[in-house]
């Protein structure tokens, strides 16, 4: 059964464009799992909401897990940690 999230993503002051740069780098490992990224939008806006959005799709669970453990991926856990400063993560449906 295939598996769309929606990833809402925080960065620390001043870390907006390295964090952008580190999901760059992680969403191109998508494809090696099957996954696809289906909207990634950017707040212009300001305030307290999320930096950046994202709806990617997954064939199945198995592939969401293995992408999670992808050694490239795990390789950046410092700089994730230094340029996120939150996530939160929903498993959504696509309406429309």
């Amino acid at each position: 059964m295939s598996l769309e999230l929606c990833v809402l993503l925080w960065s620390f002051d001043g870390q907006e464009d390295a964090l952008t740069h580190y999901e760059d780098t992680v969403l191109s490992l998508l494809p090696k799992y099957g996954g696809r990224v289906v909207s990634r939008v950017r707040n212009t806006g300001g305030g307290t909401g999320p930096l950046e959005v994202q709806v990617i799709h997954f064939p199945d669970d198995s592939a969401l897990s293995a992408y999670m453990e992808d050694s490239e991926r795990l390789a950046l856990v410092n700089v994730r940690r230094d340029v996120v400063a939150r996530t939160e993560l929903l498993t959504v449906e696509t309406i429309v």
